[in-house]
Formats: C-alpha cells, sequence, structure tokens
C-alpha cells in the first residue's frame, strides 16, 4: 500500500467514527502541515497509521475542549505530538496565549500525556531531524519489530539515558536506585550493555574489580 492510499483510508476512518466539532475539527484542521508530517515524518519511520488520532480532543486545565495535531494511544503510553508553524505559536501569539499553551502542555503532562513539538519549517525542511528525534522518544516504548513493550530492551535504553544524564559513569549503586532493583541485578543489566559495546567496564584501584561502567558514543546511538 502506498503512503497515499494508507493516509487517505487513515483519514476516512477516523472521519467516519466522528460526529459534530469533533469530524468538523478533523476537515477543517487537519491540513498541509499535518499531511507532511504524516509524509515526511511518520510514515517513512512507522510504516503505518496504526494507534495515530489526528485533532485528538483532550480537556485543558480549564476544562476546555483543546485539538491536539496527533495523539498516539497504546496500553503504554499518551503521545501528543504537535506541529508548530512560527506564525501562529510565535510571530502572532500574545503573552496570554502563550501562557495558556505552556500551562496545557504542563497539564497534559499531569495527565498523564508526553507532549512533544515539532516545527512546521523543520517537518517541512529538515524531517530526517524530525525522524531521529521522534524515532528515540518512541524507542523507549516500542522494540523494533512490534508495537509491545520489551522489559529488557526498555532496562539497557534506561541506563543509557542515566549515564547520559548523570554525565559521568554508573556505578551500580546508580542503577539500584534509579531502577529500584537489587545489586545482582542492576550488575548484570550494566554487564550485558557492556557486552554489546555499549558501554566499557571500569576496574578498581587494584585493577580486580569492576566498579564503574562508562558509556559509549555505541550505547547512545540506541536510542
Amino acid at each position: 500500500m502506498t503512503f497515499e492510499q494508507a493516509y487517505e483510508h487513515f483519514i476516512q476512518s477516523h472521519l467516519q467514527k466522528r460526529t459534530g466539532e469533533r469530524r468538523g475539527r478533523l476537515e477543517r484542521g487537519h491540513r498541509e502541515a499535518e499531511k507532511q508530517f504524516c509524509s515526511h515524518v511518520w510514515w517513512p519511520l512507522v510504516g503505518g497509521f496504526d494507534d495515530l488520532h489526528p485533532e485528538y480532543e483532550v480537556l485543558d486545565w480549564r476544562g476546555r475542549p483543546y485539538f491536539c495535531d496527533f495523539a498516539w494511544l497504546t496500553p503504554y503510553v499518551k503521545l501528543v505530538i504537535e506541529v508548530k508553524g512560527y506564525g501562529p505559536h510565535v510571530r502572532d501569539m500574545d503573552r496570554l496565549k502563550y501562557c495558556n499553551e505552556l500551562n496545557r502542555e504542563a497539564f497534559l503532562s499531569a495527565m498523564g500525556f508526553q507532549v512533544i513539538s515539532f516545527s512546521y519549517d523543520d517537518v517541512s525542511q529538515r524531517p530526517e531531524l524530525c525522524v531521529t528525534l521522534l524515532r528515540m522518544v518512541l524507542s523507549r516504548f516500542m522494540t523494533n519489530t512490534s508495537k509491545s513493550v520489551s522489559p529488557a530492551t526498555a532496562a539497557h535504553k534506561e541506563l543509557i539515558r542515566l549515564a547520559n544524564a548523570l554525565g559521568r559513569p554508573l556505578r551500580p549503586i546508580d542503577v539500584e536506585r534509579y531502577l529500584n532493583i537489587n545489586h545482582r541485578t542492576a550488575v548484570n543489566l550494566l554487564r550485558t550493555c557492556s557486552k554489546y559495546g555499549w558501554f566499557a567496564m571500569i576496574a578498581g584501584a587494584k585493577g580486580k574489580n569492576i566498579v564503574r561502567y562508562e558509556l559509549l558514543p555505541s550505547g547512545i546511538r540506541q536510542l
């Protein structure tokens, strides 16, 4: 199936399920920027539109309806994706609209949504950057072959993120506290990461025991 065929089916299937303002919003609000995101970013990365909802309605902190550009909803994650043009979101935005937008994103995060935004310019002119960044986000929740969570893979990637955030080699105690696991499990995870070449093992002062694990560039590329 080509992109155009899959995209047409994607939009029509959502239109058929909607009535009233929800249908009207999809007919009016889903335009060139959103279609380019689908064709330039989502389709090359995911290859389909399962679990993706265009013009998805949520409530803001005031209880007022708000339509996100996209929501990706699975049993494991609620992800809101916005494509923001410079004009309506920067040049033409006053202080009140700016405050409301930030408050809305904070509220959605509190409600369990992860919110990410892409500029329309990047979607249109540098889609490969958007694909790379979105891949890093989705990799927290997907394996390479399915939309199911792989606990081992997810744990390894969390160690990579932890090492990157700390900016220093990891100790087993760091992993124990971060993942709330016992010492043996922490060491096994670190050793597995080292086995795959994502971390380098560092011995202690006497050179007998491995006491730290340093993140390597090959590890960062797993995200």
